[in-house]
């Protein structure tokens, strides 16, 4: 487990996949500690499949949070592994639509692994 004052991060694997559970607020202060369990996951695992970011936990979502989920997506799509956003709370779905990220970040990767 992966603390921050904002954010607790809980990661569980499996062989093909990742899940991260985020509890707290993904803001300024904590959107880095979510991208580096991201990306070290991704290092660690190059047989990677799929990786869910579980959300229903998640509380406020600033610009610099949104900005990290923006950089998981592009960090997962370049490994191909597919991003799952589980669970999303309305909040966290009504941000993305205002921001037109809601089918980047959903969207199945164009290329099969």
């Amino acid at each position: 487990m992966t603390t921050h004052p904002h954010l607790r991060l809980t990661t569980v694997d499996a062989q093909s996949s990742v899940r991260i559970e985020a509890h707290g607020d993904l803001d300024h202060d904590s959107a880095g500690l979510l991208l580096r369990e991201v990306t070290d996951q991704l290092s660690a695992r190059p047989a990677m499949t799929d990786l869910h970011l579980l959300c229903a936990a998640l509380g406020t979502v600033d610009s610099m949070g949104l900005s990290a989920l923006l950089m998981i997506g592009r960090r997962t799509a370049a490994a191909g592994v597919r991003l799952h956003l589980d669970d999303r709370p309305a909040k966290l779905d009504r941000l993305l639509r205002l921001t037109g990220t809601l089918d980047h970040l959903t969207a199945p990767p164009l290329t099969p692994r």
